[in-house]
């Protein structure tokens, strides 16, 4: 049931995802870090694709079906990335850490300040349960991930057994 109402499901998910991200942002004031704001993008592109999908019913969807799987890949790399900064286990993007390195002099110490975000990526502003927004997201684009390759392997065994 879930493989046949795919499409809306997969629209369902993607608009809470990223209304929920929007909302936090702009009524809660929970300012994105870099890493966040990449994470939105595959949530831009699926609903993109689905939008298309919804108003062109005679158009070959398995290429948009692929461009969200495309997609997802990308934002399970920056979400899972994210994850491993928070964690202190991988470094984020230049910028994009609170910690500063030791200098010699001042001219280093306040390009270093002046280089840094104001929102740091290795730091948690929200949490549900002590699960973080970017882990919560990992397992949003790992079940959208999932779900569509299967599809897509529905997709075409029922494609190529009805050309044969």
């Amino acid at each position: 049931m879930i493989i046949r109402n795919w499409t809306i499901l997969l629209f369902i998910i993607s608009l809470i995802s990223i209304s929920s991200a929007l909302i936090a942002e702009y009524f809660f004031n929970l300012q994105p870090c870099e890493l966040c704001l990449k994470q939105r993008h595959p949530y831009y592109l699926i609903l993109t694709c689905l939008i298309l999908i919804f108003f062109f019913k005679n158009f070959n969807k398995i290429w948009l079906y692929l461009a969200i799987q495309f997609a997802s890949v990308y934002g399970l790399f920056y979400s899972i990335w994210h994850v491993g900064v928070e964690n202190k286990i991988l470094n984020g993007p230049a910028g994009c850490s609170s910690m500063l390195t030791n200098s010699e002099n001042t001219i280093d110490l306040k390009a270093q300040i002046l280089s840094k975000q104001v929102i740091s990526c290795d730091e948690v502003i929200w949490s549900f349960f002590g699960i973080s927004a970017a882990s919560i997201n990992t397992l949003v684009l790992l079940v959208i991930f999932i779900l569509n390759a299967i599809y897509l392997f529905r997709y075409y065994v029922i494609k190529k057994e009805k050309s044969v």
